[in-house]
């Protein structure tokens, strides 16, 4: 009811008291969020005077009084009170009179919110997505791709705030993140955060002791695998190595459950991506510098295209050889870091510098780079919503999380159009 009020959705203009009295809604208000009544600063025109004040809106008109409103000062400056039952009339403290409404909606509107809600597809308006005017869609997808990317920017703010304003913490621990590519996100995160920067710098010249502190800060030199590759001679040192640190630096592993395996390709095993980021942290850490110096968006592909050395230039797993595995990352995985790593640090670095060129430069990266390839964007394309580049694709996916899988269709503009449509039906 506050939705069709807010968006005036009701069938008719005209309206009228449950006394018999014209309304005319010149303006419904602004919707409120906190304790008292739900519009504020609305103006209706009642037989002919313009009132100014709050709206309060009930189902029954009874539940003025359920709720206490009868005896709370903050309802006298109420003008209207907008019901869908009219039960009981309602007053102020003084006892004076409000005016009511009962506030008349199209069968419709309920029938086609009810079929988006309760749908049991993955996309509630899929078959409707054709009627809705390009325009709408071009504006929403536009917002919502800033919204996706503002929501990102304040994990990162976090951050910042976190490491005291360093910018390669910031990298560091988005870089680990955005290794895990979703499985294992949480998990690289996790591991960066328990294993910060200032104690990987002091053994940097050293990769057999980073690699020791990030696998075994992981939890994966102990466990069934751990134990399977027990004749591994450098998974001997690697463990007798971060006995000698954690000891040192009074260490504590994560467990090794915190990590997926199954159905995973042996080139995204947790190994290979830790052995990545201690690529990355052997000399020093400063991708941060590498990447806002970078020119084009080749040089930034170059950054990640890493062969692994060592170890794990012929292993995907601990005391597993497996031939040819250098290559730390696929041509398509390093557009995946460039699109939810690289154009982040860019968007969030411009802002809280006042930089915009970064902030362009990051919209500029995403809409040079081609959609992601995934379930979720693969959904809308079936639906008819093609995603032609990057900035696009992100789109989609803040769409489909944050408003297809919750079933916010109201508020969704492609929603929203739907239901308006539904309510000027009659």
């Amino acid at each position: 009811m506050q939705y069709v009020w807010q968006h005036r959705l009701w069938c008719s203009e005209d309206m009228v008291t449950n006394d018999g009295r014209r309304v005319r809604v010149l303006d419904p208000g602004l919707l409120n969020t906190d304790a008292g009544p739900d519009f504020f600063n609305a103006k209706v025109e009642i037989d002919g005077h313009i009132w100014v004040g709050n709206i309060e809106i009930h189902v029954r008109a009874s539940d003025w009084h359920r709720h206490g409103h009868d005896h709370d000062k903050a309802y006298d400056n109420v003008i209207l009170h907008v019901v869908d039952k009219d039960d009981a009339p309602v007053y102020r403290t003084s006892g004076e009179l409000i005016p009511q409404v009962v506030l008349q909606v199209s069968p419709r509107f309920g029938e086609s919110y009810s079929q988006l809600v309760n749908a049991k597809v993955q996309l509630p308006c899929a078959s409707q997505l054709a009627a809705v005017p390009r325009l709408t869609i071009t504006e929403w997808i536009e917002a919502l791709a800033f919204e996706r990317l503002h929501a990102k920017v304040d994990r990162l703010r976090e951050l910042y705030d976190l490491y005291s304003g360093s910018w390669e913490d910031v990298c560091y621990v988005t870089l680990a993140r955005t290794l895990g590519f979703g499985i294992n996100s949480d998990a690289l995160e996790r591991l960066a955060r328990r294993t910060p920067l200032r104690l990987l710098h002091k053994h940097s010249d050293s990769l057999l002791q980073v690699e020791a502190l990030l696998i075994g800060q992981a939890g994966l030199l102990q466990g069934e695998v751990a134990k399977a590759a027990a004749g591994d001679a450098y998974v001997a040192q690697l463990q007798r190595e971060y006995a000698f640190l954690a000891n040192k630096f009074s260490l504590q592993p994560m467990e090794g459950e915190a990590w997926k395996l199954f159905r995973i390709r042996p080139q995204n095993f947790p190994y290979r991506r830790i052995a990545l980021l201690a690529h990355y942290v052997l000399g020093g850490f400063n991708l941060m510098q590498h990447i806002i110096e970078t020119e084009t968006t080749q040089q930034l592909r170059e950054l990640f295209q890493v062969e692994l050395t060592g170890y794990w230039a012929s292993h995907y797993t601990l005391g597993k050889p497996a031939p040819a595995a250098t290559r730390a990352l696929s041509a398509s995985s390093i557009d995946v870091v460039l699109i939810n790593m690289v154009a982040t640090l860019f968007y969030a670095r411009g802002e809280m510098t006042d930089d915009y060129r970064l902030c362009e430069r990051a919209i500029a990266l995403l809409e040079s780079l081609k959609p992601e390839q995934n379930a979720l964007v693969a959904t809308f394309e079936l639906a008819g919503l093609k995603a032609d580049d990057a900035l696009t694709s992100q789109a989609l996916i803040q769409l489909r999380r944050n408003y297809c899988d919750t079933r916010k269709c109201l508020f969704c503009k492609i929603g929203h159009w739907l239901l308006s449509r539904a309510a000027k039906r009659g």
